[in-house]
């Protein structure tokens, strides 16, 4: 399950290639996601958001919709995903994937 998106269409292919570049800085990124109260590295997080993408794909039109909808939050609790970072703090996932999202968008303009 996940939350009601309201366009119904699938990504163009640059907002697909938006899409599966954040999964890819996810993946890469050497953070510890946690999702509900549970900790999983930087792999297992982008597997998750990459099975979730497979699954909401139809019903995304944009990256910030991805963001928003599929690969900030739990779909069956609603919590938000979090980063924690190495002194232990922990923020929203959707920060850091909206500024991944802008430094992408930004290089493909040059």
């Amino acid at each position: 399950l996940i939350a009601p998106i309201s366009a119904f269409a699938a990504p163009t292919p640059q907002e697909d290639a938006a899409i599966e570049h954040l999964i890819v800085a996810v993946k890469s990124s050497n953070m510890e996601f946690v999702r509900n109260g549970s900790t999983y590295d930087a792999a297992d997080a982008a597997r998750h958001i990459a099975m979730k993408y497979a699954y909401a794909k139809d019903r995304l039109s944009t990256a910030d919709q991805f963001i928003d909808h599929v690969a900030s939050t739990s779909s069956f609790t609603g919590r938000p995903y979090m980063i924690r970072h190495p002194d232990g703090t922990e923020t929203p996932v959707s920060g850091w994937l909206h500024e991944e999202l802008n430094k992408y968008r930004q290089s493909q303009k040059t």
